[in-house]
């Protein structure tokens, strides 16, 4: 192992260290504990599954790489806002939500839908009604040489097709 893992393993040790510190300075540790465990029964029992079921719907249409990246923006967002909007009571800070956020996230939601139909009407436009293979035109030949080779005749004995 290098130095630089010994020296990143230590810094890491260390700032666990820390971490556990602060915990146990607080006046009730538990209340920390009640929050991971239902964090991670929230993560694993709800989040994943649905995260997984998603994945296996997106896979298998159409346009999985538009669908993908629409769905890490709408989830990014949901995730920074979503804290914000969840809060109990008044904001701490007047300004923190001083707008109508929960109506402007499923404004910006909407919009990343609307980017990606729009992304993917304008990617089947452009590949035309049947697919990528119209642009070769119906009924074209295939280019010589292009395919599987045929056997070998006796005029032709390097292996090619004849041509």
């Amino acid at each position: 192992m290098s130095a630089a893992r010994y020296v990143l393993g230590f810094l890491g040790l260390l700032l666990m260290g820390i971490g556990a510190w602060q915990l146990w300075s607080l006046p009730r540790p538990e209340d920390v504990g009640v929050w991971l465990v239902g964090a991670l029964v929230l993560h694993d029992g709800v989040l994943a599954p649905l995260v997984l079921a998603v994945g296996f719907l997106v896979a298998a249409g159409p346009a999985r790489g538009v669908m993908r990246g629409a769905l890490v923006v709408a989830g990014s967002l949901v995730l920074v806002t979503l804290p914000l909007l969840l809060r109990p009571g008044p904001p701490p800070n007047p300004s923190a939500l001083p707008l109508p956020y929960g109506r402007n996230l499923l404004l910006v939601l909407g919009v990343v839908a609307l980017v990606a139909a729009s992304v993917v009407l304008v990617r089947r436009r452009r590949r035309g009604p049947d697919g990528p293979a119209s642009a070769v035109g119906a009924g074209s030949r295939r280019p010589p040489g292009d395919g599987p080779r045929a056997k070998p005749g006796p005029r032709d004995q390097d292996g090619g097709a004849e041509g």
